[in-house]
């Protein structure tokens, strides 16, 4: 038994977390102390966070970059961290109203608008940090991209205002949510970190059947968030099968036929079957990519 494969172990680190349990190697520790000393750090971390995790990683080498890493010539950088991101997430644990001023694509402007921060999210495929608020004038949920904000400020909010507002974002957010089961193949088991984390920025439960030896993942994504989750799901490949999500189901079976009928391999009941199994196989370049 290869002596590394428990830190990869989903049973093992699933209990861990439910335990409360965070694991960290020696070189995650070193990896953070280094990124302690970045500009952004400051930004990012308050001070007393910096101090203490500072305190704690002390023991710890840095990672001496300039001696291994050369950095050449690259792209505009990207950052990934937002200003406003400490600001908001204050306001959406305190439940205090937010007064912004904001842009919209065609240039539009809207100034000084009240509403209450309901949560922030973070978009695979653009890249960008979205807040999700509630507009109390016009009562209409709204997302807008934290570098279209201009100003924000902070007012006081009663709780009792505060949640029934939020109660109806949930109901509201409810009907929007969707949910698909995705079995794992079971000779791709070993790959299951690696199919996992395909599906990392989705919220996702895991259930294992002993008897049969198969992982079933259960999806909830919103109803927009289809299109990037069935690009997940065709990049797997044949490592998993959609049992659950008529949607989704007759987006694959669509994409399959279109394939077949590009490679002129026609229906799959005209496929050649094998001599000793009798099963109909698809090209093996195309089966790669369904």
């Amino acid at each position: 038994m290869n002596p590394f494969e428990k830190i990869f172990n989903y049973q093992i680190m699933s209990r861990l977390d439910d335990s409360g349990t965070f694991v960290v190697t020696s070189h995650e520790r070193a990896w953070l102390k280094t990124m302690l000393r970045h500009p952004a750090a400051k930004e990012a971390l308050t001070g007393s966070t910096r101090k203490k995790l500072a305190a704690i990683l002390e023991p710890d080498d840095v990672i001496d970059t300039a001696e291994h890493i050369t950095e050449k010539a690259r792209s505009a950088e990207r950052q990934i961290y937002h200003p406003l991101l400490r600001t908001l997430r204050s306001c959406i644990h305190e439940g205090c109203g937010i007064t912004l001023s904001y842009s919209i694509k065609n240039g539009r402007e809207f100034q000084e608008q009240s509403g209450l921060a309901y949560k922030l999210e973070y978009s695979m495929i653009k890249r960008e940090w979205y807040l999700l608020w509630y507009h109390l004038k016009h009562r209409a949920f709204m997302s807008t991209r934290l570098n279209h904000i201009r100003s924000l400020e902070r007012y006081p909010l009663k709780p009792d205002y505060v949640e029934r507002i939020r109660q109806h974002l949930e109901r509201t957010l409810q009907t929007r949510r969707r949910k698909t089961l995705v079995q794992i193949m079971p000779e791709y088991n070993k790959e299951l970190s690696r199919i996992l984390y395909a599906f990392s920025c989705f919220e996702k439960d895991v259930t294992y059947d002993a008897d049969r030896k198969t992982y079933t993942v259960t999806v909830c994504y919103m109803g927009d968030e289809a299109e990037y989750l069935l690009s997940k799901i065709r990049f797997l490949g044949k490592r998993v099968r959609v049992i659950e999500g008529d949607y989704l189901r007759s987006r694959m079976l669509e994409a399959s036929t279109k394939a077949l009928g590009r490679y002129g391999a026609g229906p799959v009941s005209e496929l050649p079957a094998d001599e000793e199994t009798g099963k109909r196989a698809l090209p093996l370049d195309l089966a790669e990519n369904l």
